[in-house]
């Protein structure tokens, strides 16, 4: 089994355009981890590239977020990431509400368990210097060859007591490092991962997308969102 992974897409048309031209020929199975509208310009459009695609996808917690709007302020104290998730909210359609109110919440392949933050909760950050008894705790006895999240818009590939823990990255926001919810630097890239699990084998290969600065921003043009400003800086 041959699964392309992608997770936190935040609105990213150009960034998943380009993973999917990349990723073509090289999987058995595609699978989003979650994040897939909020805080980019294109939720509508890449909501649509998913449902055409009819891959499995997991609940991020702001993909919740467009589905229950109080959660988005017990998760965020930031009022900027407030306003541009409740403006996303506001654009999209019922219709698209529904897809998303269709993702589940982890997703078992063979022996692969996928979720997005980690397996009992889409808030958790699951890092490479979690400390084991902490992973112990939020993977809740369970066992998987692969375990696969995302989240925290970091690449990782971490081995917990014989097992692997995998984080593919954000294809649309991956943060040059750890923010623990302050301002992030965004890298120019998308990320992605190939997982190729077969008997007596696993292999994770982690890639990197360069994307143009000038196409990333010209995806702004007429989003009409808080967050607009600070992303247009931010690709500058």
């Amino acid at each position: 089994m041959r699964l392309a992974l992608i997770s936190d897409l935040h609105g990213n048309e150009f960034a998943l355009d380009s993973v999917l031209a990349h990723a073509r020929g090289a999987c058995d199975q595609l699978v989003c981890l979650g994040d897939v509208a909020t805080l980019g310009p294109r939720p509508g459009a890449v909501l649509e590239r998913l449902r055409a695609l009819g891959c499995p996808c997991i609940l991020g917690n702001h993909d919740e977020f467009m589905l229950n709007p109080g959660l988005v302020r017990s998760y965020s104290e930031s009022p900027l990431i407030v306003a541009s998730v409740d403006a996303t909210r506001e654009a999209l359609s019922r219709e698209e509400l529904a897809f998303i109110e269709g993702f589940s919440r982890t997703l078992a392949l063979d022996d692969v368990f996928l979720y997005h933050g980690t397996p009992r909760s889409n808030t958790e950050d699951l890092l490479a210097e979690t400390p084991p008894a902490r992973v112990d705790e939020m993977l809740e006895g369970r066992r998987a060859l692969l375990f696969a999240g995302g989240h925290t818009h970091l690449q990782m590939v971490r081995q917990h007591r014989g097992m692997l823990i995998v984080n593919p990255g954000s294809l649309g926001l991956p943060f040059r490092e750890y923010t623990s919810g302050g301002p992030p630097v965004i890298l120019p890239h998308a990320e992605y991962a190939i997982i190729d699990v077969g008997p007596g084998v696993v292999s994770v290969d982690v890639r990197r997308i360069a994307l143009e600065r000038r196409t990333l921003a010209s995806q702004l043009e007429g989003w009409e969102n808080p967050l607009a400003a600070p992303m247009r800086a931010a690709y500058a």
